[in-house]
């Protein structure tokens, strides 16, 4: 790669519907439209996209089922480990399994956004090394694989809550928004290990033992309100505990309360996260194709 741009752009010659590709070589163009480029190359976005889920379940022993099968499990060693012998409180009067799962649901969006994302531009090297394009599309359609995951784990805990009879209120109405924070909070940090895997794949072993650790530290078995109150505001410094307790509070409805000084902290450190994760990417973008 080079610092002159390759930067493809739609002109219409005869009419609106008989366009055609030119490439234009000018310096500075890439950076000038690096995210107009981005709607325009939103076919590729697609075609990626659909390419990582199809890859994920083709040829696949249990394929979808794995989605439930593993989330099922983690809830049933949480409710025993947490509810039945460390005896923790639920929230409320909210069942404890169903609790849990109201935790492990943007966790497991959370961890299957940085887990693919982390290896997607090495996986795509060849594509990369070849062709322009944003390189930002890379990392952000490969999450679409956990947005998939995602829904069927909703399903699965919709299904537990007809079982045990506890049914969300109103506040169900504002969960979109917390999966899009779900998504912003793993996407900064995502997009700061998908850069330093490309330069340095010991990354790659550094990733799972993060995602691992990542879901010790927050609350994903018990509630955050167990946390003593004169470290509350400090915990919160992990954005996850603010996207854990937003769902809790959409769907556990008036049995979770959000801590709002920790929320607002929380939602500061997403920001953060993210725009340090843009800018990293973006920083170290021109080298990737001479790296993978």
């Amino acid at each position: 790669m080079t610092n002159q741009a390759n930067i493809t752009s739609d002109l219409n010659q005869a009419s609106p519907s008989n366009a055609e590709r030119v490439i234009i070589l000018e310096a500075g163009r890439t950076e000038r439209n690096y995210w107009s480029d981005l709607w325009s190359y939103r076919e590729l976005f697609a075609i990626l996209a659909w390419r990582d889920v199809a890859v994920q379940y083709k040829q696949t022993v249990i394929g979808v089922a794995w989605a439930v099968v593993r989330p099922l499990l983690t809830m049933l060693i949480f409710t025993v480990v947490f509810s039945k012998m460390a005896k923790l409180p639920s929230e409320g009067t909210a069942p404890y399994p169903v609790m849990v799962m109201a935790g492990m649901l943007p966790w497991f969006l959370v961890s299957t956004v940085l887990s693919q994302a982390a290896g997607s531009l090495v996986t795509n090297a060849n594509l990369i090394s070849k062709v322009y394009f944003p390189r930002l599309i890379v990392p952000v359609a490969s999450s679409i694989v956990a947005l998939v995951d995602f829904m069927v784990t909703f399903v699965l805990l919709l299904g537990l809550m007809v079982v045990l009879g506890f049914f969300p209120d109103w506040r169900i109405i504002f969960l979109p928004f917390f999966v899009l924070l779900a998504i912003l909070a793993s996407l900064g940090p995502a997009l700061v290990l998908t850069a330093l895997n490309v330069r340095y794949r010991d990354f790659r072993f550094i990733v799972p033992f993060i995602v691992q650790f990542g879901m010790y530290v927050s609350p994903v078995g018990f509630a955050s309100s167990v946390v003593p109150q004169e470290w509350r505001l400090l915990y919160s410094l992990n954005p996850i505990v603010g996207v854990i307790d937003g769902f809790r509070w959409c769907l556990l409805g008036g049995q979770s309360q959000l801590y709002m000084p920790g929320f607002l902290l929380s939602l500061g450190v997403v920001a953060f996260f993210l725009w340090l994760g843009i800018r990293t990417f973006r920083a170290t973008e021109k080298t990737f194709a001479d790296l993978v």
